[in-house]
């Protein structure tokens, strides 16, 4: 099995940064894209931001260009995000996730593709 997990949420002012990390264990091989999703009360969970384990590209959501930044660390087999420019419309549980084997650009915008999925990490951006 895969275990996710994340950290680095909490509490800032409109226009600050967070760091987000989820550290991943286990059987990590079967993972070929580890993303981020985040879900506000009352909203569906969304993508975010994806990244391809092995190649290192990228995909944003629109709401997250220009201000996050996602990256990996291969070795210590974590994943983070970098958020600068917070905003209130930010503020939501934010989760990593593991998609597992093959997949296509529009799978990896969609939740029910991944597999593996943290507990994960509060971020509260006040005005």
């Amino acid at each position: 099995q895969v275990q996710l997990v994340e950290s680095g949420g909490g509490l800032v002012q409109t226009g600050g940064s967070l760091r987000l990390s989820c550290a991943a264990s286990g059987h990590t091989f079967s993972i070929t894209v580890m993303g981020w999703f985040r879900q506000a009360p009352g909203k569906e969970r969304e993508f975010v931001a994806a990244i391809n384990w092995s190649g290192g590209s990228t995909r944003y959501a629109d709401s997250a260009k220009g201000r996050f930044t996602i990256s990996r660390d291969n070795a210590k087999n974590t994943m983070y995000l970098q958020m600068n420019s917070l905003k209130p419309e930010d503020t939501a549980v934010y989760y990593c996730a593991g998609l597992v084997g093959f997949w296509t650009t529009a799978q990896v915008m969609d939740p029910q593709k991944y597999t593996y999925w943290g507990q994960g990490t509060q971020v509260t951006v006040s005005s």
